[in-house]
């Protein structure tokens, strides 16, 4: 859930440079004359320099364009992806092994620490927690830029749900965002690469045999109500191994679903 310590040291070198340039322009923080001195300036005064970069993002072109730290191609190639920033207020919704998710209204992002992961950072307990930082693209992954405030709010189960929910939605539509950089990329590779097996023959099979089932007056009560859920059952998985996928048909079946349940639920309620 973090970079590499080479690839944060990279990190670093680069937003130092990229600071410090936009301070000796702009002569926000004065008399600053090496990365030494500004390295050790507080976080509130580094945050004024911040600001300039993000609401200028035309200092950015200006650094990559001028190149007083002699950067490589490639290091000037990351810092102009830094215009594609993200900022804002988040909620920290969950860590993963290999990322950690943050959610801004209905976008998901898949994010790295940098020196340490947010699980060391922020205990699980307090989760989700509300940050405000921004991302940025870094080597085809999303990075925090190394600020960021927390929010002291506790959040109750209805926000907790909801936020479950934005998650689940976006990772079953393979739509977490793992990249700013121009052409987006989603977390699940491995899903999109592997192609769903095909269960049409297997479910036509169980489907054949469970037409058979016949529950009867000869029969204890239980057998009917469960023969028509197994029925229910098959006719939905039928529909949803289907591509592209019918949704009318398959909440219908759901339904069907919903009421062969509901009389398995009867019967058993009255055995005495």
């Amino acid at each position: 859930m973090k970079l590499s310590e080479h690839d944060v040291e990279l990190f670093y070198r680069l937003m130092i440079g990229l600071q410090f340039f936009v301070n000796c322009e702009k002569n926000i923080i004065p008399y600053i004359t090496t990365h030494a001195v500004y390295e050790e300036l507080s976080i509130e005064k580094k945050s004024k320099v911040r600001s300039k970069v993000y609401n200028h993002p035309e200092l950015i072109d200006a650094f990559v364009q001028k190149n007083p730290e002699n950067f490589s191609e490639e290091e000037l190639n990351i810092i102009a992806g830094w215009k594609n920033y993200i900022q804002g207020d988040f909620f920290i919704e969950r860590f993963l092994k290999k990322h950690t998710i943050f959610i801004m209204e209905d976008q998901v992002y898949a994010v790295h620490g940098l020196h340490n992961s947010f699980e060391e950072m922020i205990h699980r307990s307090r989760l989700p927690f509300y940050v405000n930082t921004v991302l940025l693209p870094f080597k085809g992954k999303i990075i925090y830029d190394g600020m960021f405030e927390g929010r002291n709010v506790y959040f109750g189960g209805g926000v907790k749900r909801d936020l479950k929910e934005r998650y689940m939605r976006a990772k079953q539509n393979d739509r977490i965002i793992a990249s700013l950089d121009n052409a987006p990329q989603t977390s699940n590779k491995k899903q999109a690469a592997t192609p769903a097996k095909d269960w049409q023959a297997e479910l036509n099979e169980l489907a054949g045999k469970a037409k058979k089932l016949r529950g009867g007056a000869s029969q204890p009560p239980l057998h009917s109500p469960a023969f028509s859920l197994v029925k229910a059952s098959v006719e939905f998985a039928q529909l949803a191994v289907e591509e592209p996928p019918d949704l009318d048909a398959l909440y219908r079946a759901l339904h069907k679903v919903d009421r062969a349940t509901s009389k398995v639920e009867k019967v058993l309620d009255r055995v005495e």
